[in-house]
């Protein structure tokens, strides 16, 4: 029986059976093609593009003014008083709502009401509005006093004295911030497993001893980073008070802008780099804290930028060496 011309031919070609396959090296991957993806890219790369040759070559940004105003003393003086504000009620706000909180979960109903109450009012009333009630708070109460409730006081002294514009700033922030720093850490403490609390009573230690060294540094793993939002929000906040007639970043920036109309583009472009570059040094700090926290709890620690770009540069090395051998 005769073979079908080219039968032959085919046999000599096909490999062997015995042969064996080419080392995996020496095979090269096809990665899966998508195409989406690509003209995602190419669209956000475009859009980029042309927000940033808009917002170079705009006149109307008037950039030259700009380098004028960003570093005038008169901007870094409103500065730093946003600097002051933000840290004081940052710290305040952040105590009462540790002791909100606590209050929140202790066993005494009078305390679980009254700090339930605190927080229900002060997340519901606007910013402006306590802001505005703390700064005509001496028309109500131009005298403070301490003493025996309906009885005779100890001292007085004269409420429009201390309420400074500072002061009035301050206490309203920290006022609503501790509302919301409450809801924070009663969150955080209610994440820690229940097995730890049970463990620590199991040994007989202290409550405040339980709470400083075991429950609280697992409940900042959660606190943390949902604080610092909370903080983001505070450094915004603060341009509130210029309606107490505090002049901070903004309440300079607004009034050099009734002084200088013509400048009121770059002033705007002035505060809102301003308040990128304080909300991304908070964002640093949550990271390294948040980087702190871990240890324990994952395996490795999330690495740090300078971490990450050795790692990019030691690979580029590493691929460089390859494509060179090949």
């Amino acid at each position: 029986m005769s073979e079908p011309p080219g039968a032959a031919v085919s046999l000599a070609e096909a490999p062997a059976a015995d042969t064996p396959p080419p080392p995996l090296t020496a095979q090269r991957v096809v990665p899966l093609r998508r195409p989406g993806r690509w003209i995602a890219t190419a669209v956000v790369l475009v859009l980029v593009a042309q927000f940033a040759h808009g917002l170079a070559t705009n006149p109307f940004y008037q950039w030259d003014r700009f380098g004028y105003w960003f570093l005038r003393p008169t901007i870094l003086d409103g500065l730093v008083i946003t600097l002051e504000v933000t840290l004081y009620s940052a710290a305040l706000g952040l105590l009462g709502g540790i002791l909100l909180a606590l209050a929140r979960l202790s066993r005494s109903p009078v305390l679980r009401a009254v700090s339930w109450t605190y927080v229900w009012a002060l997340r519901s009333i606007p910013l402006i509005v306590v802001l505005i009630f703390l700064y005509n708070f001496s028309a109500l109460y131009r005298t403070l006093s301490v003493g025996v409730p309906f009885g005779p006081a100890f001292f007085s002294f004269d409420e429009s004295r201390l309420a400074t514009d500072m002061v009035v700033a301050v206490v309203g922030l920290s006022l609503n911030e501790a509302a919301y720093a409450a809801e924070v850490v009663r969150g955080g403490i209610l994440s820690v497993d229940q097995g730890q609390h049970e463990a620590a009573s199991a040994l007989g230690l202290p409550k405040r001893y339980q709470f400083t060294r075991i429950v609280l540094p697992q409940a900042l793993r959660s606190i943390t980073p949902n604080y610092v939002n909370q903080l983001i929000g505070l450094v915004k906040s603060t341009s509130l008070v210029f309606y107490v007639s505090l002049l901070d970043l903004f309440g300079t920036v607004q009034t050099m802008g009734s002084t200088y109309p013509g400048d009121i583009v770059p002033l705007l472009l002035v505060v809102t780099v301003w308040y990128l570059v304080l909300t991304s040094l908070v964002s640093v700090a949550q990271f390294y804290v948040e980087r702190h926290y871990a240890r324990g709890a994952t395996r490795s620690l999330p690495p740090t930028p300078v971490q990450k770009l050795r790692s990019a540069l030691k690979e580029l090395r590493l691929r460089a060496r390859r494509e060179a051998a090949v």
